[in-house]
């Protein structure tokens, strides 16, 4: 049987006396999405940057492609970039705005030398795949649209060839035209580039359209974890169900009855 790109067991994550995470598991089939959603407060950012090995879980382990994220230190960061990437909820705060976007690109390829003419063609070859001009090159980030900033993101959250990818809110700030955009380049961008992605939102809407499975959050703990199908068609929690009543179009659910 193929080993899992991510595979989480266990998870608990506290800041002091407070836990956040608390018996999370995870498996990710590679080239699978998998959709992680709740609400604010539920865990979701801090289940994000444990899995890129930004915070360390008080117990259990994360692995990506088979190398555990928390024992990885001080050279082997770079092999750990490649394994793993994330992409932020709010691009703009994440580039430098004294930096072109070509020489955020070349620092995501190169960080110790962000080179923009070595790897013009490869940058430009990717600006292009999220669909955005070759002259974004020589553009700052406060040029941007919000739109066009957060396709950067992708673009350097991809350019690595990562073998998994967490999208962390990424249509969260964005109106509701600009997050279809994305939310379609994602689409493409999956069946294209076989990506395997763990895909955070507080919105099941939005999940809907990118996940094929979703694990669902609630207090730090995991309620349910079903095919997207499934869970839309036959939600087995109440705090799923509730969730789903916010969705537009969803079936409606009576919770009381339920």
């Amino acid at each position: 049987m193929a080993e899992p790109a991510v595979d989480v067991g266990d998870l608990e994550v506290s800041y002091g006396s407070l836990r956040v995470l608390h018996g999370v598991d995870l498996t990710v089939a590679k080239g699978r999405t998998v959709g992680v959603v709740g609400e604010s407060g539920s865990g979701k950012s801090t289940f994000a940057r444990t899995l890129v090995g930004a915070l360390r879980p008080t117990e259990g382990h994360v692995r990506i492609g088979g190398v555990d994220v928390t024992a990885v230190r001080g050279r082997h960061r770079t092999e750990l970039r490649r394994k793993v990437q994330l992409i932020p909820q709010d691009p703009y705060s994440s580039l430098d705005p004294r930096r072109t976007i070509g020489e955020a690109l070349a620092e995501a390829v190169d960080p110790r030398r962000a080179n923009v003419r070595r790897h013009r063609d490869e940058i430009v070859r990717w600006l292009d795949t999220v669909r955005l001009p070759a002259d974004t090159v020589s553009r700052y980030p406060h040029e941007l649209s919000g739109g066009q900033r957060q396709r950067v993101a992708i673009a350097r959250g991809l350019i690595l060839r990562p073998e998994v990818v967490i999208a962390d809110e990424i249509t969260s700030a964005l109106d509701v035209s600009v997050q279809a955009e994305i939310l379609d380049l994602i689409a493409r961008l999956r069946r294209e580039l076989e990506i395997t992605m763990v895909f955070i939102s507080h919105n099941l809407a939005v999940v809907r359209q990118v996940s094929d499975e979703v694990l669902v959050l609630y207090q730090g703990s995991v309620v349910e974890h079903a095919a997207t199908g499934e869970l839309f068609e036959r939600p087995q929690h109440e705090y799923t169900r509730t969730l789903l009543n916010a969705v537009p179009g969803a079936p409606g659910f009576d919770i009381e009855a339920a």
